[in-house]
Order: C-alpha cells, then sequence, then structure tokens
C-alpha cells in the first residue's frame, strides 16, 4: 500500500511499479514475511524478525531486523538496518562496565546474604517472615552466580531441562513479595508443556524484568500465559516448535517514539531508568536461541519470550 523514500532508495525500487504488489518486491523470502504479516493480525501482537535478507535485485540487498505490527489498515512492517561493528562498538564498552559492576557488588551481596542468615535463626516460630528471609537468601546466591558469570570469559550459560513453570511461579513469589498489594498477577499456563533446554537462573532475571517493567508502568493486573507455539519466528530462524512466555498488563505501556530501539541498551522511558534491563533480557533470550517481542499501547502490553523446544541452540 506504501513504502516509505528510505525503503525505496534502499530496495533499488524507485522508478518501479511496486504499489499493489506482493511481498516478492521486498524480499526472497516473501512467504515467511507473510506468514508473520498474518500472525501479527490474527494474534494482534507485534513480531519481530531477525537479520532477514531484505532486497531483490543485486546491489541493493541487504540484513535487517523486521517488526510486523497490526494496525488498522492492516500490517506495518518496519526495517531497521543491522548495525555495523562500528556502531556496535558502544555494546562492547557496555560490557566492560557490567563487568566492573558484577566485582564492586559481590562484597556487598555477600553482606545481605550473611544479615538474612542471622535474621533467618530468629524467625523460626514466623513462618511468613522465615519464607522472606529464604528468598533473600536465594536472591543474594543468584546474584551472586551472575556476577562471577558476567566476570567469567565465556559467561556461558548453563543448560539443563526445566519446567517454565517452576520459574515462573519463583517470579511470581519474588514480585508480590515486593509489590503493591493491590497489584494482581494471575496465572494462564497450560499444563502440557514439556520441558525446555534452559539456563533457570537466566530466565529468571529475563521474566523478572519483564515482570517489574510492568510494575514500573504502574499495571494493577499481570496475566502470566505460557503457550506452544508452531512455525515460529526467532532470533535467527523459524522454530518448528516453540514455548511461549507472555507477560501481559494493564499498565501505561511503551511510548510509540521508544518501540523501535526498546532492546537497545541504555533506552528507558523513565527518568530514573538505566535503560538495561530489557536490553539484558534480550541478550539473555538470544543466549536460548529465542527472541522477546513487544506489541503495546495503553492499558494493553503484551511482552512475549518465545524459545525453541527440541532444537540446538548456543
Amino acid at each position: 500500500m506504501y513504502l516509505n523514500p528510505a525503503l525505496i532508495e534502499s530496495l533499488g525500487l524507485a522508478g518501479m511499479r511496486y504499489l499493489g504488489a506482493t511481498l516478492l518486491v521486498l524480499s526472497p523470502d516473501a512467504e515467511f514475511l507473510a506468514e508473520a504479516a498474518q500472525r501479527a493480525v490474527h494474534e494482534q501482537r507485534l513480531l519481530r524478525l531477525r537479520n532477514c535478507l531484505l532486497g531483490m535485485h543485486a546491489g541493493h540487498q541487504f540484513r535487517a531486523d523486521v517488526s510486523l505490527g497490526p494496525v488498522s489498515a492492516g500490517v506495518l512492517l518496519e526495517v531497521h538496518a543491522l548495525a555495523s561493528v562500528e556502531e556496535t562498538a558502544p555494546d562492547l564498552r557496555l560490557s566492560a562496565s557490567l563487568r566492573g559492576l558484577a566485582h564492586e557488588v559481590k562484597n556487598p551481596l555477600a553482606g545481605v546474604r550473611g544479615a538474612a542468615q542471622l535474621l533467618a535463626r530468629h524467625l523460626s516460630g514466623n513462618a511468613e517472615l522465615a519464607k522472606l528471609a529464604e528468598i533473600i537468601i536465594a536472591e543474594a546466591d543468584r546474584l551472586t552466580g551472575l556476577a562471577d558469570r558476567l566476570l567469567r570469559a565465556d559467561g556461558a550459560t548453563n543448560l539443563a531441562p526445566i519446567n517454565i513453570h517452576e520459574v515462573i511461579e519463583r517470579v511470581r513469589t519474588l514480585v508480590l513479595a515486593e509489590a503493591d498489594q493491590t497489584v494482581r498477577i494471575e496465572r494462564d499456563y497450560d499444563p502440557s508443556l514439556p520441558s525446555v533446554q534452559a539456563d533457570s537462573d537466566r530466565l529468571l532475571q529475563l521474566l523478572l524484568n519483564l515482570v517489574r517493567n510492568a510494575l514500573q508502568a504502574n499495571a494493577q493486573v499481570i496475566r502470566l500465559r505460557t503457550r506452544i507455539d508452531y512455525g515460529t519466528p526467532l532470533a535467527t530462524h523459524a522454530a518448528r516448535l516453540a514455548l511461549r512466555v507472555d507477560v501481559i498488563d494493564d499498565g501505561d505501556g511503551v511510548p510509540d517514539d521508544l518501540q523501535p530501539t526498546l532492546f537497545q541498551p541504555l533506552v528507558s522511558g523513565r527518568v530514573e531508568g538505566t535503560g538495561l534491563g530489557l536490553s539484558l533480557a534480550q541478550e539473555i533470550a538470544h543466549e536460548h536461541g529465542g527472541v522477546i517481542t513487544c506489541y503495546s499501547h495503553a492499558g494493553h502490553t503484551v511482552f512475549t519470550l518465545t524459545l525453541p523446544l527440541g532444537e540446538p541452540h548456543g
């Protein structure tokens, strides 16, 4: 229906008849794009495809990330050309800063853990408070493990078969312990889901970031939903079978001007925000061969984590 001038130039379509044409004018993977567009409309959510080949003519082909979102007239397709090595250099500096931060937080974490252990010894008669002390100890251990991983050169994930619902339940417990009592967290689980090969601590970190984002957006109802997907676009390919986790909230939503860069480092819609949570969450998803997408407007936001099932990934 419409292409903006920048995309027309990039694809080498100037002077050609492209209005009313099929998606073949955009990509040799037109069938894949069409399927993703149909899913975006049917499911009313944003789909993001990574590392797509665009352009049908020599000299005008390039790799880009493509997002497809439902709009009133059909589907809005956005193209984000992949960054060059020079453009990604700030991310390398960011990683070095994170390693420095990891080194500095380990000693305070040890102090927090020790204090929680002392509290736990004096709370044996109060089951509710003792449980909160156990949560503090477990979280201190988890954060120490994450710091150790950042300090290691490889930073490899520890993959093992896990029950995704156990991870989500732990997220729910942690968030309810810190959230306002008026916030409601609902479950909508598919009990038939198989185990997924994943690092449970890394997925916990990812999902905590997504749910805490909902809290910071003033959500009062957060729904945690799990489903199986088929033929789902992931970071680099379409998975025959995938696990989907949706974090759905009724908060303020993501501002339109932030949505194209939402998962980039140092991008935040809050004055006090660091802009690291979502970029780290996306990095964790990619470590597992998966991807996070977002569809948002005021009063209804869906962050979707999709992970491959039964496929090797690194």
